[in-house]
């Protein structure tokens, strides 16, 4: 008896979506909470407050994180992971808590060309909003925020 191929094609098995339990950790007064991470801003995409253009040389845009993607207003500050992208020139890039001045160390360097990431903790600051500045001398860079939890 000569074996014979199945027929049809295998389906693959959906895997459940993991529903989120924010899980308080204390620490000195603040509680932490954890979140699904999500995408706060991609400057890639054109539409919206949260996406496009790259940012440009020298200058700042401020970003909606309090409200959004499960972020409460009450929160002080997030767990993040900001990410160049392609930037055009070598620089920086410098997250802080919107209202405030620029501080003088960045949240993450830089090199045209590639992309690079970090992680941190990022304030937030007037109605519950981040800044982004972008030092490079020249050029532009696009980059994306992603959250992971929330701090109370």
């Amino acid at each position: 008896m000569i074996p014979t191929a199945p027929s049809g094609t295998p389906t693959p098995s959906p895997t459940p979506t993991v529903t989120p339990t924010p899980t308080p950790i204390s620490s000195g007064g603040a509680d932490f909470h954890t979140l699904v991470p999500c995408r706060i801003v991609d400057t890639r995409g054109a539409n919206g407050p949260t996406g496009g253009p790259a940012l440009t040389s020298g200058s700042v845009r401020d970003f909606p994180v309090a409200g959004t993607c499960g972020v409460p207003a009450t929160a002080k500050a997030v767990s993040a992971n900001l990410i160049a992208v392609s930037p055009t020139a070598e620089g920086y890039l410098t997250v802080f808590p919107a209202g405030s001045p620029i501080p003088s160390a960045s949240t993450i360097n830089f090199r045209a060309g590639i992309v690079r990431a970090n992680n941190a903790i990022l304030g937030l600051g007037t109605a519950g909003r981040v800044s982004v500045f972008c030092g490079i001398p020249s050029g532009s860079t696009n980059f994306v925020l992603d959250v992971s939890g929330y701090f109370e």
